[in-house]
């Protein structure tokens, strides 16, 4: 338990049974009135925001998320299987947590990994991944850098939007937050 004038930002807090991080907090003292602290709060699972009031010295329940550098190794069925550095421990994230990161999940990658009492919420991966793009149309005479662009597939799968100029076997820099092209390796 902790104090609403403990917040901080990235703290998660146990509202009615869900898990919320803490994403921003303002202590607010009215001329007229009791002191509150108003927060804008992140779902973990969903990623839903809400806008939420306290009064000022009121308990809230705090969760502990264990968050752990991991490598992924392989794909159990829907399940993906990943081994903490420290520990060798081996844990199985399902597909529904792993969700989209799996566009640029590659074997061996390292992916933090938060736990909370030994349930996966979610995963982070790096802010940027390097992949081999395994098809796309060939350029043509006159292709640009400031020109179009087109499909590319990488090697995880995924289709990502790159230049022209780009051809197949080429390594390229791809954004995990939103899947954009950065450039070429």
């Amino acid at each position: 338990m902790a104090s609403t004038n403990d917040l901080k930002n990235g703290l998660v807090l146990n509202l009615d049974g869900e898990l919320w991080a803490v994403v921003e907090f303002q202590h607010v003292k009215p001329g007229k009135g009791p002191a509150f602290v108003r927060t804008t709060l992140k779902h973990v699972l969903s990623g839903k925001v809400v806008d939420k009031t306290f009064n000022a010295g009121t308990k809230v329940e705090t969760a502990t998320v264990d968050k752990r550098t991991m490598q992924y190794l392989y794909q159990d069925g829907d399940d993906y299987v990943f081994m903490d550095l420290d520990t060798f421990d081996q844990i199985h994230v399902p597909g529904g947590t792993v969700g989209e990161n799996a566009n640029y999940l590659l074997g061996e990658a390292e992916a933090t990994v938060a736990l909370h009492e030994g349930v996966p919420l979610y995963i982070e991966l790096p802010t940027s991944v390097f992949l081999e793009v395994t098809y796309t149309e060939p350029g043509l005479q006159g292709d640009r850098s400031t020109g179009g662009t087109k499909p590319a597939t990488v090697e995880t799968g995924a289709t990502v939007n790159v230049p022209l100029f780009i051809t197949t076997g080429e390594k390229i820099k791809v954004d995990t937050r939103d899947g954009r092209y950065l450039g070429r390796s």
